[in-house]
């Protein structure tokens, strides 16, 4: 009878701990998938004040120019990051991934 406790007692032990070990993956996993996407959002935001300052740069207003114009060309300029960033690989989400990557492990061991 006691060969049977001890043994359920040992399947309990390996059943919750398995139990824990998947519930920290998936948090790595998840902490890993919030990391991208907080460095594709950052690369996005980095293109848009490219666009941006690329547009301010024009030599002259022109005939059309109006403040509805400015506000459409900024939002377009938005949505044009955000493709850009998703389509092409400017390096700064890698970078920003791979600098921070170290900080989340060892936040995540303590």
């Amino acid at each position: 009878m006691g060969d049977s406790i001890s043994k359920v007692n040992q399947i309990n032990f390996l059943v919750t701990k398995v139990s824990q070990d998947q519930n920290t993956s998936l948090l790595k996993d998840k902490n890993n998938q919030d990391l991208r996407n907080v460095a594709e959002q950052f690369e996005s935001i980095f293109v848009h004040q490219m666009l941006k300052q690329a547009r301010q740069s024009r030599l002259a207003e022109g005939v059309f120019s109006s403040e509805a114009q400015d506000t459409f060309n900024n939002m377009l300029d938005v949505e044009y990051s955000q493709i850009l960033s998703k389509k092409n690989n400017f390096g700064i989400a890698e970078a920003l991934i791979k600098q921070f990557q170290p900080h989340f492990q060892a936040k995540e061991e303590k």
